[in-house]
Parts: C-alpha cells; sequence; structure tokens
C-alpha cells in the first residue's frame, strides 16, 4: 500500500526521516524508470515487495544499499540499454543477487550486476555506493564509482557511449 492510500488520519501522523527517505527514493526511481524506458531496448522485471527484500537481507545477513531497494521495488533486477549494456540482479526474480559471488574485490562487496562484458557492478557492504569492478586489473577505478544507485543509473549514457 502506498501512502496515498493510506487513509487521510493516517497520512496525517508523523513519519520518521527514514520513511520519509524512502518515499523520496521510491519516487526519483520512479522518475528515473519512466524516463529510462522512454529510451527503449529495456527489459524491467516486476518490482520486490518489501517483505521480499526484507526476507533476502535475512536470509543473507547482509543490509543492501537505500536506493538500490527503492530500484528493486521499481524493477527486481533488469536489463538496460540491450545488448550493449548492464543488467541488475534481483531477489526475487532470477537471476538473483549472489552474495557469495567469487568475482569481487573481496568479501566486503557483493555482486548486484554486471556490464556487457562482465564486469561486475558491486557494492561495499554497509555503504550507498556502487562501482563496477574491473576483473583483469582486480581494481575499481575512480571513474568508475558511483555515490548511489541513482548517479549510477544517470550515468549509464555517458558509460555506454550513448546519447539521450
Amino acid at each position: 500500500m502506498t501512502f496515498d492510500e493510506l487513509p487521510v488520519w493516517k497520512q496525517q501522523l508523523p513519519r520518521t526521516e527514514n520513511e520519509r527517505n524512502q518515499e523520496m527514493d521510491r519516487a526519483k526511481i520512479e522518475k528515473l524508470g519512466e524516463r529510462l524506458k522512454e529510451q527503449g531496448k529495456m527489459r524491467f522485471r516486476d518490482g520486490a515487495t518489501e517483505e521480499e527484500i526484507l526476507q533476502f537481507e535475512k536470509e543473507h545477513g547482509v543490509t543492501l544499499p537505500n536506493g538500490f531497494k527503492a530500484w528493486l521495488q521499481y524493477s527486481d533486477g533488469g536489463e538496460f540499454f540491450l545488448p550493449a549494456g548492464v543488467y541488475f540482479r534481483g531477489v526475487a526474480h532470477k537471476p538473483l543477487i549472489n552474495v557469495d559471488h567469487f568475482d569481487r574485490p573481496d568479501e566486503n562487496f557483493i555482486v548486484i550486476g554486471a556490464t556487457c562484458t562482465g564486469e561486475p557492478i558491486v557494492f561495499e557492504k554497509g555503504k550507498e555506493e556502487i562501482s563496477i569492478y574491473d576483473h583483469e586489473t582486480g581494481r575499481i577505478e575512480e571513474e568508475e564509482r558511483f555515490s548511489d544507485v541513482f548517479t549510477f543509473l544517470n550515468s549509464l549514457y555517458d558509460y555506454l557511449g550513448i546519447e539521450e
């Protein structure tokens, strides 16, 4: 149930800062998702529920970045700018996030997707930053670090050399 679907009296109750931030993240993701859809060559999946995300986190002992959780609720995984783009893994729809994936800088990182060349898209546990891991050099280049999922998704045009 969305905030707008709540009875008016519940909408007027004070909300926590975390709840307000989650709502803002979901609104930013929806706007960004719609913009990406207009570009074509995208495959989005049905969104995961908050319960599915929490269950995944509990089962695997991880906390996903807040912005990425907002993306998962919009599209549980998905592919961008096919065929030369990137994909995200999901928590309820295959391919699933593999928290023990071998192709990562170390055990403090979780692979959440990949580029068309097979380079893993990762985040460091406890951080919002999303990066592209160059498995050939064993490094994350500074220009392939993104402060959060929103910055990453907005940077896909430049990263892939695609005109908006």
